[in-house]
């Protein structure tokens, strides 16, 4: 027999399951607007690396025909004209005990302690050096990229902008060659964040896309420290 009470326990029954799919509806979930790309499925923050990964353009790479050094113009050009070449200036900046030949610019010795791609120390001594001043995109993987387009003066900023340049273990660094995230990454882990990060800020700066492959890489490197930033 449907009672009065019955009715009062059915009335509160659906009063709560109305309540409960309310409470669903507002939680956040893999379809909700806090999804994203950062840590813990929430957006990646503003500023971050992760962030900005997310802004360059994708495309597949073009051919690598007509490629040369050249094309980046003179080698360690004094583009800042403070009177030394580029080459010079990066081995001041990154190298420690630094000794000349000339009183200020031309680099004679130094000790790049903690080499950014190993995490050794690596002597360098001119004419002999086990350091070599890297494009952290290489010039031949921009030119795949967007810099076969570009005019000369540009591709001479690019190929002489500290923003790209690292002195780094010799050996290493030639393994390296012109590889993208995608191909390669420092065997040092704990400072494949940073380097993927100024990858970034290099490809931001000039418009330089990267393909499918390559920005997962950088994904993947990145989810692991989402507050990482652009230098």
């Amino acid at each position: 027999m449907f009672t009065e009470r019955t009715f009062r326990s059915a009335l509160a029954a659906s009063a709560l399951a109305v309540a409960a799919l309310v409470t669903t509806a507002c939680s956040p979930g893999a379809d909700s607007p806090e999804s994203g790309d950062g840590a813990g499925g929430r957006p990646a923050a503003r500023g971050t690396a992760l962030a900005a990964v997310e802004t360059l353009t994708v495309k597949g790479r073009a051919p690598k025909t007509g490629y040369e050094r050249e094309k980046f113009g003179r080698a360690w050009a004094d583009v800042d004209g403070n009177g030394c070449g580029t080459r010079d200036d990066i081995l001041k900046r990154d190298l420690t005990g630094v000794r000349f030949t000339d009183g200020r610019c031309k680099v004679a010795s130094g000790t790049l302690t903690d080499d950014p791609y190993t995490g050794t120390t690596v002597r360098f001594v001119r004419g002999r050096s086990k350091v070599d001043i890297d494009h952290v995109v290489a010039l031949s993987d921009a030119w795949q990229k967007g810099a076969g387009k570009w005019d000369g003066e540009t591709r001479r900023r690019f190929a002489n902008d500290p923003l790209n340049l690292l002195a780094v273990d010799a050996s290493t660094n030639r393994r390296k060659s012109d590889g993208d995230a995608a191909t390669w990454l420092p065997p040092n882990k704990a400072y494949r964040c940073t380097y993927v990060a100024r990858q970034i800020a290099v490809k931001k700066k000039y418009g330089v896309w990267v393909t499918g492959g390559e920005r997962d890489a950088m994904r993947r490197v990145l989810t692991t420290c989402p507050q990482q930033r652009l230098p």
